[in-house]
């Protein structure tokens, strides 16, 4: 079978207008990067704002391999198979960032006969949303530190600025740095994020329009000052400065399928550190415009899923129809234990199902065909499933595209006439330690929460200064239900940690960070790039 990007590079793609005719979006509404890529302009929401809402599809995963299993190309293969049954249907998904492109998990773009096109664009700088979001992001820094040198009027308090730099690659070394303003001694220590981990981002992907925007843009806490005052981004003055550099990356950009079905790829926050989901703005026209709206949310449900239907469908006044669960032979027996495998890892299915039932019983497991599976672990699964009362899937979409997701599409299709269900898992009115407890019993099933000095003392501030009522954001491993990524399968009789917890006023929740979580990563021994390939006639291999 040819790699990934060989079979992106000889897809035969439609211009981006007529994939934009497919969801009636005229071209008045486009502004074209090229043959292939588009933004939507935001006035479309104007025209559309009367239409019915499709239905959407939320797919999640299981927890993950370090190689990741295949969530997106699910995603993108129930897309195209929904278009092959005749209904009208649109993926709606997140840019990828470059810090595991270059990395080792690589792109996001899907896999197999299941990707978006064009690839390279995609995984590389796409539309520029991200380095926009980063300009936007070291901009308020840059703005925070010449207030500092100019006289520092709002008399900001150099060991409380909480408002970090952020740049989109695994850079280990940016983790501490010291900054000097002079040569008389003036300097404070900084810590770099990775971009798609950063406030900006969850900006960007929680705002409802350009008016939003620019108030959650001025409710960034950027420290506090000698009196121990919170000072925000509006007190400096530069809300719109910070609106403009995103005046195009709020737009949702336009791309299609290896199948040329039409796909929404918008905003990129990881799931481990950030909120995991695309742009409200992108999901919400996508909803407007197509009949049945495919979305995924980052790692397994746990972490993407979890903060999906606690965090941005409570601000985004929206609901999943369904849940579709990924999952793979690989994964689960990557969670289980000698001497069997699959029969001992395939409790984490398990714990995500029920995680999921607490939100909706509209489910549906959906296995990844490898080709390495053989029927009788297949049967094996499929059974599990069936005993738990879940609807299963096999799909092949990797190797047949659209033709491999046909029973998935099926299943998605008849589920979705179901009456909507979900709830969400708390109130916001909980206190933040209450809501933290809960996801922590309830989704990772710790039996205790230890919440260190540093992060009780934050709580007691946060809701001191009237933040008590936002949701939590928990940063942990993707690869464990708990803090711990060597605690596999479905750990019991453990112990999660607080360690810090930090206060996004703008993106509008509480950031948790557990166990040994940094949101800054770093290159591992053989990363990615050392496989990708740049020929003198401009061919790109290795990027995948």
């Amino acid at each position: 079978m040819l790699s990934d990007i060989e079979i992106n590079q000889k897809a035969k793609k439609e211009k981006i207008n007529k994939i934009a005719k497919k969801l009636n979006i005229s071209n008045k509404y486009l502004e074209c990067y090229g043959n292939y890529k588009a933004k939507i302009n935001l006035s479309i929401m104007k025209k559309i704002e009367d239409n019915k809402d499709g239905k959407l599809i939320l797919v999640t995963s299981t927890n993950p391999t370090p190689y990741g299993e295949g969530k997106t190309t699910m995603s993108i293969g129930l897309t195209d198979a929904l278009c092959k049954i005749g209904k009208k249907s649109l993926a709606v998904l997140r840019e990828p960032s470059l810090g595991p492109v270059f990395g080792i998990k690589g792109g996001a773009t899907g896999g197999g006969y299941a990707q978006v096109v064009p690839m390279e664009d995609i995984n590389l700088h796409f539309t520029g949303d991200i380095h926009a979001i980063e300009t936007c992001n070291n901009l308020l820094s840059a703005i925070i530190d010449n207030h500092i040198y100019q006289g520092n009027k709002l008399k900001l308090d150099l060991n409380r600025i909480t408002f970090q730099r952020c740049v989109d690659l695994n850079d280990r070394a940016l983790r501490n740095v010291t900054i000097k303003y002079d040569n008389k001694g003036l300097m404070r220590e900084e810590k770099y994020n990775i971009t798609v981990a950063s406030e900006i981002m969850a900006i960007l992907c929680l705002s409802k329009d350009i008016k939003d925007l620019k108030k959650r843009l001025g409710n960034i806490l950027v420290g506090y000052n000698t009196k121990g005052k919170m000072i925000f981004a509006r007190d400096l003055k530069c809300t719109d400065a910070l609106a403009l550099v995103l005046k195009d990356a709020i737009k949702p950009n336009l791309v299609q399928t290896l199948e040329n079905n039409p796909v929404i790829i918008h905003g990129g926050p990881f799931a481990n550190i950030a909120h995991g989901c695309n742009s409200i703005i992108a999901t919400k026209m996508g909803l407007k415009l197509s009949d049945y709206v495919v979305t995924e949310a980052g790692f397994g449900s746990d972490l993407g899923a979890e903060k999906f239907l606690d965090i941005k469908c409570p601000i985004a006044n929206i609901k999943p129809s369904i849940i579709v669960i990924n999952s793979t032979i690989r994964s689960i027996k990557y969670n289980g234990s000698e001497p069997n495998l699959l029969e001992s890892g395939i409790k984490n299915l398990k714990a995500h199902i029920k995680n999921m039932q607490k939100y909706t019983k509209n489910i549906v497991i959906c296995l990844n065909k490898f080709i390495n599976d053989t029927d009788d672990e297949i049967n094996f699964v499929k059974k599990y499933c069936e005993d738990l009362d879940c609807l299963f899937s096999v799909s092949t979409c990797f190797t047949d595209g659209s033709n491999g997701s046909i029973d998935l599409a099926n299943k998605v299709v008849n589920l979705c006439e179901n009456e909507i269900d979900y709830h969400s898992l708390y109130s916001y009115d909980l206190s933040i330690i209450d809501k933290i407890n809960k996801v922590c019993t309830e989704i990772y099933h710790t039996d205790k929460v230890i919440f260190s000095d540093k992060a009780i003392n934050k709580i007691e501030e946060y809701t001191k200064n009237g933040f008590n009522n936002l949701p939590v954001c928990i940063a942990k491993t993707q690869y464990s239900l708990s803090d711990n990524a060597k605690l596999l399968g479905s750990p019991s009789n453990f112990t999660m940690i607080v360690k810090d917890v930090r206060l996004s006023s703008g993106a509008g929740f509480i950031v948790c960070l557990m166990g040994n979580i940094m949101t800054m990563p770093g290159l591992s021994k053989e990363p990615a790039y050392l496989k990708m390939k740049f020929s003198d006639s401009g061919k790109i291999s290795g990027l995948y």
